[in-house]
């Protein structure tokens, strides 16, 4: 790909949600679970820098959800969602699904959202064994064998690094900046970039730390296109990246980004219009606006089917949340009509082969379980038009 190409080339809780809300109070440690349903916790944001991208999340479990109740649950169990906001802040992570466990309400946990969110329920997942699908976190710090209870769609951001790092090999780029999230996401895949930017001996132009709230994002655009860099790596997310992308693009509309898959999340994409130009991101998840892909479809007929909002349909934020769930239902039949934890564990673990058509899953009964390793590279032109 020339360089020419490249440069053409993601309501409140309960309004998120739509589900009811519900607890059990028996004493057994599956007693979020009765002979008419089950329950599931989720602590996720549906405020703060990632607030839009929870929200659509919930919307793509719920719509799966919604479907599959509507025709009979699972071995006759409508399935449930206990929804908390944690704002993306580790804490209220960990104080959300502590309250849950402790309160015995839920059966397993689905999509925790973030790297150190995730890192700070590990110990209670592992040592009650809750079940837990769909981590929104790419970290290869998290992907342990002795994690028996811990079930991951999306590849490794080693990997996708790898992917975006042979782009810029393969254009020649010299000089190449990384802006990395000041948090335990952005550090680590800034250790996954230089590595990987050693490896090759590039030439560098910086490391630069991004505030989590984006506050710093003019002031970083300033010093990043001083260095006049070939192009800048996003180790990014949110609405801290867009702050940032807003202020450097302008100063050097000539130079390639290139991120991640939770880079640009799909209610960002429209605040960045015309400075999308330029813009690669790696894709783990087909498009959700294409009409080509089986997945895609099977999902926005779910979606309309259960009255999700219109602009949901096409987020890939709701599409992660909808495979989230369609894994947490295989796992449940898998469990049979009698599920404990353990079983439905077993259940996850056993899933070898759930096909979408263009888009597979499967765990090969191994810890760590990491469900998918497509790679894809989308480039962007003006206005968030995806060109490749």
């Amino acid at each position: 790909m020339s360089r020419r190409q490249f440069l053409l080339r993601a309501t409140q809780a309960v309004a998120a949600t739509g589900l009811p809300v519900w607890a059990h109070t028996a004493s057994a440690a599956e007693e979020a679970l009765t002979a008419r349903s089950v329950t599931l916790g989720c602590s996720i944001a549906l405020t703060g820098p990632l607030g839009q991208a929870g929200i659509e999340q919930v919307a793509g479990m719920k719509a799966a959800f919604a479907e599959l109740n509507q025709a009979g649950g699972v071995n006759g169990r409508e399935i449930r969602l206990e929804v908390k906001d944690d704002a993306y802040v580790a804490a209220r992570t960990l104080q959300n699904v502590t309250e849950m466990v402790d309160a015995q309400s839920v059966f397993a946990l689905i999509s925790p959202l973030g790297t150190a969110n995730t890192a700070a329920i590990l110990p209670i997942i592992e040592s009650k064994g809750i079940p837990t699908v769909g981590p929104v976190t790419g970290a290869t710090s998290l992907r342990n064998p002795e994690a028996r209870h811990v079930f991951f769609l999306r590849p490794t951001y080693r990997e996708e690094t790898q992917r975006l790092v042979k782009q810029v090999v393969d254009m020649g780029l010299k000089r190449i900046a990384v802006v990395y999230l000041d948090n335990p996401f952005g550090k680590e895949v800034l250790k996954d970039m230089s590595r990987a930017l050693d490896d090759i001996k590039v030439e560098r132009a910086g490391e630069y730390a991004l505030a989590v709230d984006g506050k710093n994002g003019a002031e970083l655009a300033d010093k990043v296109a001083a260095e006049r860099p070939g192009a800048v790596l996003l180790a990014t997310t949110g609405t801290a990246n867009t702050a940032f992308v807003q202020a450097f693009r302008p100063k050097a509309p000539g130079v390639p980004l290139a991120g991640l898959s939770v880079t640009v999340v799909s209610s960002e994409l429209p605040k960045l219009a015309a400075n999308t130009r330029g813009l690669a991101l790696v894709q783990v998840f087909p498009d959700a606006m294409s009409q080509k892909s089986v997945v895609v479809r099977k999902f926005q007929s779910s979606m309309k089917a259960t009255g999700a909002l219109p602009a949901y349909l096409t987020s890939g934020s709701a599409l992660e949340g909808w495979l989230n769930a369609q894994i947490m239902i295989e796992g449940l039949k898998n469990a049979g009509k009698e599920p404990t934890r353990e079983r439905l564990r077993a259940g996850l673990a056993g899933i070898r082969a759930l096909s979408f058509g263009d888009f597979n899953i499967g765990f090969g009964n191994k810890a760590p379980y990491i469900g998918s390793d497509a790679i894809y590279l989308a480039i962007y032109a003006d206005n968030g038009r995806r060109v490749s």
